[in-house]
């Protein structure tokens, strides 16, 4: 791209479901609308299926700020995410769900809050209406996780793990300093932001009409858990 962008938008994409591409070109079509100089990233999480790179490059082949990262194994969504913003030129960068779950209202909601100077890290949380969407085990342990942030956790709020967040350059510092691989990157994001007195702030986000969000397999929230204990003894020593 030859100018700078202003807003970068990266998008982790493991296994995607059919019609994705068409997901996102529908959506960034509506972002572009605004006027805004925006650059896309999308990273290849080592995906097994629905996901052809020559097919995808072809795709895009008229978009030049559409980036594509691709790697053949799999490392989760933090890491996916780390490559995209470690690659990121615009001075706010945005991430988000390869389905662009959340309405684009949300996303300028976002957008605004990192443009008009209001923080460093712009953290999406959630209505209790979202919680509709979610399979009845997931959501008792998203709240399960909820109270375990705000029993042993200080940090601004205990929804972490909403899929849509932004941050300037200072954000974009303390966000490739983070570890985690999987899903817990959020947490731990928000952790170390708050320990480096960045300024944070919340905006409450929307899900699109008819999304329905998964299961979460049993063996990666174990792996999560443990993830949580390696922030909870960070918070202590």
């Amino acid at each position: 791209m030859q100018d700078k962008p202003a807003i970068s938008i990266v998008l982790p994409c493991f296994n995607p479901i059919d019609g994705w591409l068409s997901t996102i070109e529908s959506s960034f079509t509506l972002i572009r609308a605004e006027n805004l100089a925006v650059e896309l990233i999308i990273v290849n999480d080592g995906s097994a299926k629905n996901f052809n790179e020559a097919e995808v490059k072809a795709f895009f082949a008229k978009r030049p700020e559409v980036k594509i990262i691709t790697y053949t194994e799999n490392r989760g969504k933090g890491y996916a995410l780390r490559k995209g913003v470690d690659s990121a030129q615009g001075e706010i960068i945005i991430y988000t769900d390869i389905d662009f779950p959340y309405t684009h209202q949300s996303f300028l909601k976002i957008a605004d809050a990192l443009q008009d100077n209001n923080c460093d890290v712009a953290i999406g949380i959630r209505s209790e209406e979202y919680y509709t969407h979610l399979p009845k085990m997931r959501v008792k342990i998203s709240k399960l996780l909820r109270f375990m942030i705000r029993k042993f956790l200080r940090i601004p709020t205990d929804d972490t793990q909403c899929g849509l967040k932004g941050f300037n350059q200072k954000g974009k510092e303390v966000f490739l300093r983070t570890s985690i691989d999987r899903y817990l990157f959020d947490l731990e994001f928000i952790f170390l932001a708050a320990r480096k007195k960045v300024a944070l702030k919340t905006v409450v986000v929307e899900l699109c009409p008819g999304i329905e969000l998964s299961y979460m397999r049993w063996g990666i929230l174990m792996q999560e858990f443990g993830n949580f204990l390696k922030i909870f003894v960070k918070s202590i020593f």
